[in-house]
């Protein structure tokens, strides 16, 4: 009896962290998009890997990831009224058929050795544009495959996860493949695995969403997004704290390549190691938010998880062990996954319907938007002082980030209060979804 009911008990913890999964839309995307992003995360790091063995140049380095991420703080917001105006299923074909077609050409110059430092450039800006639009649209397509809101957040985790674990593999897998074949193989195994994903999208069956409003001039919806966020105090300290903790903690990618070569004195394989280290960390963090049932005290894992990024980076930069940074970056990834999908779930919950894609879009240009900035200047930085100063200095702004949210934190939980339980008394099926 008592082993059974122990069973009894593993499997309905098991069925709590994927209960997003009952919901065949749900399926259908998750399995396309886990293949889709171990190929992004391959190409991710075998693009950094090609910049610094052309080039050498950190400067480079971070202008690449400039270019791949500046269009995103540019076209978000106005993708963010696409978003809402549009079929989103469609739109994510487009944006994942053109992200295919950047991954084949990368491949082809490579691989018949043609390739140029501007090459990589201006794709990286053609990837970033695609990009700009894909981002928001994706995060808020996600409320058109889950039913009930309530599974809104597990659903988060379990995108996490998925990005998490294409974190830890592509990385494996770009270190094997470039010591072995090189970078351009690593190209050509990302644009094939934009396949699954178009075929999964293709097969999804969602309804048409209901347009409360008539459709206004494009930039008055983007003023209301705006205005919205504004005046919903923890939606915009939210985001304020999630684009410090971008600028700051984000780049930290930019540097690992250099990191790895010239602070540990590894090869590809030892980049790969590091990245991976971090995924895994970020995996774990996953499995412990999708085992949340709901939303209650989430807000108050923000401030914490920023600071546990902050000291995690604080030790990378300190360390010249490998295996101690590896740990280091476990708990760094644990913490930065920890922040952004409690911060995304928050606002994915608490955020008006008719308002849904312009405010994931103003969540895209924090999270993603900031990078670049951040990036170059840390490429910049670098070259002066260093890459373990400059590590620091991002840990130090991630300290004073959530020293400052942990401020607000009981006005923030006073806010936030009376809005779950309004949800909880309206109810939380969302309408217009199939199984």
């Amino acid at each position: 009896m008592e082993r059974n009911g122990l069973a009894s008990g593993g499997t309905g913890r098991l069925n709590n962290i994927v209960r997003a999964f009952r919901y065949r839309n749900y399926r259908l995307f998750f399995s396309g998009q886990s293949i889709s992003l171990i190929g992004t995360w391959t190409q991710q790091v075998a693009v950094s890997w090609l910049v610094y063995r052309l080039t050498g140049s950190t400067l480079l380095l971070g202008t690449v990831s400039f270019c791949n991420l500046i269009p995103l703080f540019f076209l978000a917001p106005f993708a963010g009224v696409v978003a809402d105006r549009w079929n989103r299923k469609r739109l994510l074909i487009l944006t994942q058929a053109l992200s295919m077609i950047q991954a084949l050409v990368l491949a082809a110059l490579v691989l018949s050795s043609t390739v140029r430092s501007w090459h990589i450039v201006a794709l990286s800006l053609f990837i970033g544009t695609v990009n700009a639009f894909d981002v928001p649209i994706r995060q808020a397509f996600v409320s058109e495959m889950v039913e009930r809101k309530e599974d809104l957040g597990n659903a988060i985790a379990l995108n996490s996860a998925m990005f998490n674990s294409a974190r830890f593999i592509g990385p494996s897998v770009a270190g094997i493949l470039i010591s072995t074949l090189g970078e351009g193989v690593c190209f050509l195994v990302n644009g094939i695995s934009y396949v699954a994903v178009i075929i999964a999208l293709a097969a999804i069956r969602v309804s048409p969403r209901e347009h409360k409003y008539a459709k206004a001039p494009v930039l008055r919806e983007l003023r209301e997004g705006i205005s919205y966020v504004y005046n919903f105090k923890p939606i915009l300290s939210i985001l304020l704290l999630l684009a410090v903790f971008s600028l700051a903690a984000g780049p930290y990618i930019v540097l690992m390549p250099v990191y790895a070569k010239d602070i540990l004195h590894g090869e590809a394989h030892t980049f790969g190691f590091l990245m991976s280290a971090t995924g895994i960390g970020a995996l774990c963090s996953t499995i412990y938010l999708a085992s949340r049932k709901n939303v209650h005290g989430l807000v108050r894992k923000i401030p914490l998880a920023t600071a546990t990024c902050g000291l995690a980076i604080t030790a990378v930069a300190l360390s010249r062990n490998f295996t101690f940074s590896m740990i280091c970056l476990f708990f760094m990834g644990f913490g930065m996954l920890t922040q952004i999908a409690s911060s995304n779930t928050i606002i994915q919950t608490i955020v008006d319907e008719d308002k849904r894609g312009r405010v994931m879009s103003l969540f895209a240009v924090a999270l993603m938007g900031m990078m670049p900035f951040g990036s170059l200047l840390a490429g910049a930085v670098a070259e002066k002082i260093g890459v373990p100063d400059t590590l620091l200095m991002g840990a130090g702004v991630c300290f004073l980030g959530a020293v400052a949210f942990a401020v607000k934190l009981p006005r923030l939980t006073e806010l936030l209060r009376p809005v779950l339980a309004g949800l909880e008394t309206c109810g939380t099926k969302q309408p217009g979804i199939e199984r």
